[in-house]
C-alpha cells in the first residue's frame, strides 16, 4: 500500500497528497482504514476514513493532431477495459476528462498556459510549446503515477478560457491524450506505452472537406488556409513525436483506387516497435515473414475495390518494427472473424473478441476499415500490457491469453 503522511487541510477530496495546479502539494488529514471511503460526524465535524490506492497507475500516452480520431480511439480503449467513459460526475460540464471503471483519460489541452486570447496576442498556436505548461504536466503525471491525487486545470474549449481545476484521483489506467504527450522528455519517460495517430495530409484534407463543407458551410479555400496555417507548427512540434511511439497507426489514401481523392476508402498501417517490454507485435500467418493477402471471396464479402492485407518487418526512425497493413473496407463486420482467425498475438481473452468489440461499436467512425480494427487491437494489447505490469509488481506471472 502507498504511504501517506497525516497533515491538516481544508480539503479532503482524496486519500493521498494532492498536487495542485500550481505544482505544490496540499496537505490533508488522513485516517487509514480498509479500501472503503466513509464519513461520520463527531460533534459537528466530519471525519473521513480513507485509504491510499493499492495499485499505482499504468500510464499511456496518445498523440495526434486535432481532428484525427483521438476521442474515438479512447472510447474503444475504455470499452476493452469495461464500462463507458463519462465526464466526472458533479463537476465542470465543460471538463475534458473521461472516467470509466478502470480508466481515466485527460486531455493535454488542459495544460495550455495561454488562453485563446493570450495565444492570439502572442501570435502562437496551441501546437506551439510556448503555449503549454510542460513543468506542470510533468509534475502532475508523475504524481498520478506515484499514486497521488492532483488538481488539474481545465481548458474550456467553449469559452477559450482556463477554468478552475478539477480533482483527479489515480485510476488503474491513466491516459494522457493530446498534441504533446511525447514532446517533453520528462513526461515521455513516465509513459508505460505510447501511441501516435498519423493521418496523412491527403486524408486530413479529405476529412476536413467532408466535415467543414458539408456540416459547417466552410469554403474549400478557407479549409485549405486553415490546414496550411497549422502545418508549420505541426511539422515542428507534433509530427516528430511519432519517432518515440511504441505503436503508430498510420492512415493513408487507398492504393486500390487509382487517383482517389475522396478519402473514404483508406489504407491503414499498424507500425509496432520491436523489443518493447510487455508488448508482442501482432502478426499475420507467419511471424517475421513478408505476407501479401487478398482475402475476398467466399468467406469475406468485398465490394469494390476489395480488401488487401500485408505484413512484414521494416525499420521506422531507426527502430526495428513489424507492420500490419489493411487497404479497403469491410462490407459485413460479422465476417471479420475470418480475418481475426489468421492474426496471432492479439492478446484476446477468447476466440472472436476482436470481432465482438468491432460489432459492439459498429457505429463508431472507422469501424469498417483498418482504423477501427487497429485501434481495437491496440486496446487489447494495452489491456495485456497492464495485466503483465500488475502481475510483475505483485511478483506473479500474468495469465494472459495469446490467441
Amino acid at each position: 500500500m502507498a504511504i501517506c503522511s497525516a497533515h491538516t487541510t481544508t480539503s479532503l477530496h482524496s486519500p493521498c497528497p494532492t498536487v495542485s495546479n500550481t505544482g505544490f502539494r496540499q496537505k490533508q488529514v488522513i485516517f487509514f482504514t480498509s479500501n472503503r471511503r466513509s464519513g461520520r460526524r463527531h460533534g459537528g465535524a466530519r471525519t473521513f476514513q480513507v485509504s491510499c490506492s493499492v495499485e499505482k497507475p499504468v500510464v499511456i500516452g496518445l498523440a495526434a493532431d486535432s481532428g484525427c480520431g483521438k476521442s474515438t480511439f479512447m472510447r474503444r480503449l475504455t470499452s476493452v477495459f469495461g464500462g463507458a467513459a463519462e465526464p466526472p460526475k458533479g463537476g465542470n460540464p465543460d471538463s475534458n476528462t473521461l472516467i470509466s471503471d478502470t480508466t481515466t483519460v485527460i486531455c493535454l489541452d488542459d495544460y495550455h498556459s495561454l488562453d485563446r486570447t493570450g495565444r492570439k496576442e502572442k501570435g502562437v498556436t496551441a501546437l506551439d510549446p510556448r503555449a503549454n505548461n510542460f513543468d506542470l504536466m510533468y509534475e502532475q503525471v508523475k504524481a498520478i503515477k506515484e499514486g497521488q491525487t492532483i488538481e488539474k486545470p481545465i481548458y474550456n474549449h467553449v469559452t477559450g478560457l482556463l477554468d478552475p481545476p478539477e480533482v483527479i484521483t489515480p485510476p488503474k489506467i491513466f491516459v494522457i491524450e493530446g498534441l504533446h504527450p511525447m514532446f517533453d522528455e520528462r513526461v515521455r519517460d513516465l509513459l508505460d506505452f505510447s501511441i501516435y495517430l498519423d493521418i496523412s495530409d491527403e486524408v486530413k484534407f479529405a476529412w476536413k472537406i467532408q466535415r467543414d463543407m458539408a456540416e459547417r458551410g466552410h469554403s474549400l479555400e478557407s479549409i485549405q488556409a486553415s490546414i496550411e496555417a497549422r502545418k508549420p507548427d505541426f511539422d515542428a512540434f507534433i509530427d516528430p513525436q511519432k519517432q518515440y511511439a511504441d505503436a503508430v497507426i498510420e492512415v493513408l489514401p487507398t492504393q486500390l483506387i487509382p487517383d482517389d481523392n475522396e478519402g473514404k476508402v483508406l489504407r491503414v498501417k499498424l507500425i509496432m516497435k520491436e523489443g518493447v517490454k510487455h508488448f508482442n507485435p501482432v502478426y499475420l500467418f507467419d511471424e517475421g515473414s513478408s505476407i501479401s493477402w487478398v482475402p475476398c471471396g467466399r468467406k469475406l464479402t468485398c465490394s469494390y475495390p476489395g480488401i488487401k492485407f500485408a505484413y512484414g518487418p521494416d525499420t521506422y526512425f531507426g527502430h526495428e518494427v513489424s507492420v500490419l497493413e489493411m487497404d479497403g473496407q469491410f462490407d459485413r463486420l460479422d465476417e471479420l472473424i475470418y480475418v481475426e482467425s489468421h492474426l496471432s498475438n492479439l492478446s484476446t481473452k477468447f476466440y472472436g473478441e476482436v470481432t465482438q468489440q468491432m460489432l459492439k461499436h459498429a457505429d463508431f467512425p472507422g469501424s469498417n476499415n483498418g482504423t477501427g480494427l487497429f485501434q481495437t487491437i491496440v486496446g487489447l494489447k494495452i489491456r495485456d500490457l497492464y495485466e503483465q505490469i500488475v502481475a510483475e509488481r505483485a511478483g506473479a506471472p500474468a495469465e494472459t491469453a495469446k490467441v
